[in-house]
């Protein structure tokens, strides 16, 4: 059954080589296109950490359904994942506070604040073999992708983990539109694609998407 549910991609990636944990601390925008990319290409070891209750003015951004709106963002996304792949998704509604973490990890937050939090609980640790930190701000995007006890990686991510204080901020009205978080996710899955086949992994993407342009790094 479940290899002719995932036999048009089997050649690419096969769900058995996605067997890994996935913890993506964030369920908003970037965090909900993730994971429901990620469930979608067969990865069943998901968990996912925000506490945050859905908004209006999430809906047009976010991977949701309206009829949820006031609920847990990541009882609502567990929802939407049932319903479109089957599979149940370990949400955590509560704010990320430095757990132990493993495997894969995605920081899709909304501050310099929380990627230094989520950096300080991967660092050289060697259960976890990625960290993906993605970045949006309205039409823009930048991803990283490092290995926590490379040294090498360590370095360049750190260069590029600069104060909260020194982030633009962006007006109320002009941070997210549906395809910037779409075109986030589906790149974070790309990433754990070529994690677990093996293929080289760039450390920096950088796509601007009304320019169509993307420089890889």
């Amino acid at each position: 059954m479940e290899s002719n549910r995932y036999w048009r991609q089997l050649g690419i990636c096969s769900p058995d080589q996605l067997g890994f944990p996935i913890t993506v601390v964030g369920a908003g925008a970037i965090g909900s296109a993730a994971v429901v990319t990620l469930a979608k290409m067969g990865c069943e070891d998901l968990t996912v950490y925000d506490e945050d209750d859905l908004e209006e003015h999430n809906a047009p951004n976010q991977m949701c359904m309206p009829e949820y709106m006031g609920f847990p963002k990541v009882d609502a996304l567990a929802h939407l994942v049932e319903i479109l792949t089957g599979t149940s998704i370990r949400p955590v509604s509560a704010h990320y506070r430095g757990e132990r973490l493993e495997g894969v990890v995605v920081s899709a937050v909304d501050s310099m604040t929380a990627r230094e939090l989520v950096w300080k609980s991967v660092k050289m640790k060697q259960g976890v073999s990625l960290l993906i930190d993605a970045r949006m701000g309205a039409e823009m995007l930048r991803l990283y992708a490092v290995r926590p006890t490379d040294l090498d990686g360590i370095g360049f991510y750190e260069e590029n983990l600069y104060p909260a204080d020194e982030a633009e901020e962006l007006p109320c009205s002009a941070r997210s539109i549906i395809y910037c978080p779409a075109v986030a996710g589906a790149l974070i899955a790309a990433i754990v694609k070529a994690l677990a086949v093996g293929e080289p992994i760039k450390r920096e993407v950088l796509f601007d998407i009304p320019g169509m342009t993307l420089v890889a790094a």
